[in-house]
């Protein structure tokens, strides 16, 4: 049965999850692209969320102390998240800036396998440290104040994910119009590309990066 305390934990773990996953990054810009062009949204949306999912688990199931207790490996992840989202950034660059990258809404241009989308959508996820932070520490964090009721908050905070992500990429749709002019395709990729290297200097320059 459902108690009072269990609906609250499941409120406070939706509300707590979409104000960590609703903001511009390098994963939700990749979904929001992937959404415009309607190609492999289910395969991506269930990706990132089932991402989610496992990482949160392993937050509130403690696996924010076996992070702490193996600093090596926040630094292999930083290097190598910051190193793939530089060459993601430039990719965009590179789309944003080809004279030929006239893309019409109804394909956004030559189609991408599926084996390429996921992979990428992986690396956004798991090669991101600040995934890590937000899933594992923060959520892990404050879902221990909930006591018994803490896998209620996760449920709820798995939830927030997965409305999320499927909002992201299937009502991507309702913005088409605005991008079937060439020029909004190339200030998306402009923005993917900004964000992605604003991102992948933080991770560089974070205190102990080197």
């Amino acid at each position: 049965m459902l108690t009072s305390t269990a609906a609250l934990a499941g409120v406070s773990g939706l509300g707590f999850g979409l104000s960590l996953i609703v903001a511009i990054g390098a994963q939700n810009l990749h979904v929001l692209r992937q959404g415009l062009r309607r190609e492999h949204v289910g395969a991506v949306v269930t990706v990132c969320a089932a991402s989610d999912v496992v990482l949160i688990a392993a937050g509130v199931g403690g696996a924010s102390a076996a992070l702490a207790a193996l600093p090596w490996l926040g630094t292999a992840t930083r290097w190598g998240g910051a190193v793939f989202l530089l060459a993601y950034a430039a990719i965009a660059a590179r789309r944003a800036l080809r004279s030929g990258a006239a893309l019409r809404a109804d394909d956004g241009g030559p189609r991408t396998g599926l084996a390429p989308v996921l992979a990428t959508t992986a690396a956004l996820t798991w090669l991101n440290p600040h995934v890590y932070l937000d899933t594992v520490v923060l959520m892990g964090s404050v879902a221990s104040g909930h006591g018994d009721a803490r896998w209620w908050f996760a449920a709820g905070a798995m939830t927030a994910s997965l409305a999320w992500f499927s909002g992201l990429g299937y009502g991507a749709r309702l913005l088409r119009p605005l991008f079937a002019r060439p020029a909004s395709w190339r200030v998306l990729d402009a923005a993917v590309a900004a964000v992605m290297t604003a991102i992948a200097a933080g991770l560089l320059l974070a205190p102990g990066a080197r």
